[in-house]
């Protein structure tokens, strides 16, 4: 069992910053975030594998970067230019498969098989 701590979020005005973290009680192959908007599905924002390989949304590459560090098991999501469509609950994931330790980058949400409790983020025009 992995636990996934997330932490950051809130309220920010358009063109505005935020920074999430996630720390997680053990290694994972996989770790991303994932946001859920009002009336919407969830989806990918970026993931990072075990190689260090990012796969980010188009709707956010240029804005976010994600970070991880292997020593303390935690995972960062520096949003900058936030829009309000960014508008969304915001959970980070981790998948703990070593047959998708590479390939996770693309595989949908329900391939990881950990969640956080999510993090509200709110921009206003």
């Amino acid at each position: 069992q992995v636990e996934l701590v997330e932490s950051g979020g809130g309220s920010v005005q358009a063109g505005g910053s935020l920074r999430l973290s996630c720390a997680a009680s053990a290694y994972c192959y996989c770790m991303g975030w994932f946001r859920q908007g009002p009336g919407k599905e969830r989806e990918r924002v970026v993931v990072v594998n075990t190689a260090g390989s990012t796969n980010y949304a188009e709707s956010v590459k240029g804005r976010f970067t994600i970070a991880r560090d292997d020593v303390k098991n935690t995972l960062t999501l520096q949003m900058n230019s936030l829009k309000p469509e960014d508008t969304a609950m915001y959970y980070c994931a981790a998948d703990t498969s070593w047959r998708h330790r590479y390939s996770c980058l693309t595989t949908p949400p329900d391939e990881y098989n950990y969640w956080g409790q999510g993090t509200q983020v709110t921009v206003s025009s």
